[in-house]
């Protein structure tokens, strides 16, 4: 392409500051360097990892950043030694990487990479390296992604090249919240045919735990949150039955356990609350509960008894849903191309990047699913 080796200059929504909107400003894009590829974005979600660093951490190291990192595009051009990729390539890029080389990539029990730690400073939410500069500053690349730019640039080892055939605006999704939610039901807390589950937070990334479950097969799967709107939803992707912690008088662990005879078989907890981490693993069955804890936040320590794990329950967190990224992101586009996972879903609006603020508010306000933003044309 004529851009390839040049900067770019293009149109990126900045935050220049934590707690306040972001800015669409015009930004330069470096031409990618040694193992990275440059990606013009055509898709971007909103997740709440976003709206996390922004308006909850707000870590003012991590500023000025381009947020995004749920997004899908198109390759534009590649770095020296990229063999992977060409452009013209439909690809998803990931906050986690997958070299394949180091001793945790080569592992089955885990899909971190070492690389990861490295390519990523996870207090400030920003990569390393950035390639973006505005206004003659440089600008965080926020999990070292940025899809709230037309163009961001990657290293290879955050990228999967996926199917041609692959909507852009619909697979954008698999970047964060549905195979985090789906992979936690799936291959962390590996749910169990015929067993009972509550998922607990119903945005996207526990309606994609419901899917999870009940593609794994359980008998029964409680969906809870405090927002009754988000019911029918739930049912849409599995849920067999709906609580409001609000309607009860007693703790909603009680509440589940009264319903299922001691307790569920699986528990994941969707929000990033530390209470509600808490209530997840009391709600499973003391004696063989496991309970996975898929909400992120890094601002509170979680208190429990020891009694709650003494007896055999068994409590474990997740990342990206335990998929290797590159394999989990590949595998997870063809199981939408096949009818066998659903995203157009999870898709409650679609906007233009001059309205990403608004789909923040909606985010925040709990008023969407996912808002689909089309960066840039196709």
């Amino acid at each position: 392409m004529a851009t390839a080796g040049k900067v770019i200059k293009c149109r990126a929504a900045v935050a220049w500051e934590p707690n306040q909107p972001v800015v669409i400003e015009e930004i330069e894009v470096a031409p990618p360097q040694a193992g990275e590829v440059r990606i013009k974005i055509v898709a971007t979600s909103v997740c709440h990892s976003d709206l996390y660093h922004l308006l909850e951490s707000m870590n003012k190291d991590g500023f000025p950043t381009v947020l995004g990192h749920e997004g899908a595009g198109i390759v534009e051009s590649v770095g020296p030694g990229v063999t992977e990729f060409q452009p013209g390539d439909k690809v998803i890029p990931h906050f986690l990487c997958q070299c394949k080389e180091c001793r945790f990539c080569k592992s089955p029990r885990t899909n971190q990479c070492e690389r990861a730690w490295t390519r990523v400073r996870q207090e400030i939410m920003a990569g390393v390296e950035s390639r973006f500069t505005c206004k003659g500053k440089r600008v965080h690349q926020f999990m070292g992604t940025s899809t709230f730019s037309e163009y961001t640039v990657i290293n290879q080892i955050a990228a999967t090249k996926i199917h041609p055939d692959a909507p852009l605006d619909k697979v954008c999704l698999l970047g964060c919240g549905i195979c985090t939610g789906y992979g936690a039901a799936v291959n962390t807390a590996k749910v169990e045919a015929g067993s009972t589950c509550a998922v607990f937070g119903l945005g996207a990334v526990g309606l994609a735990a419901v899917m999870g479950c009940k593609a794994a097969g359980a008998q029964r799967i409680i969906a809870v949150d405090i927002n009754p709107e988000k019911f029918e939803k739930a049912k849409v992707f599995g849920a067999t039955d709906v609580v409001n912690p609000k309607d009860h008088s007693e703790p909603i662990h009680e509440v589940i356990a009264g319903m299922t005879n001691g307790g569920v078989d699986f528990s994941l907890e969707c929000v990033g609350n530390v209470e509600v981490m808490r209530s997840a693993l009391e709600s499973s069955m003391e004696a063989w509960g496991v309970s996975v804890i898929v909400g992120w936040t890094d601002m509170y320590d979680i208190a429990i008894r020891p009694r709650h794990l003494i007896c055999g329950r068994t409590w474990k967190g997740t990342v990206f849903g335990g998929f290797k990224a590159k394999d989990g992101v590949a595998a997870m586009t063809n199981a939408y191309l096949e009818k066998k996972v659903k995203l157009d879903e999870f898709i409650t609006h679609n906007m233009a990047l001059d309205q990403i603020n608004d789909a923040i508010e909606l985010m925040k306000n709990s008023k969407c699913i996912r808002a689909v933003v089309e960066v840039s044309p196709p």
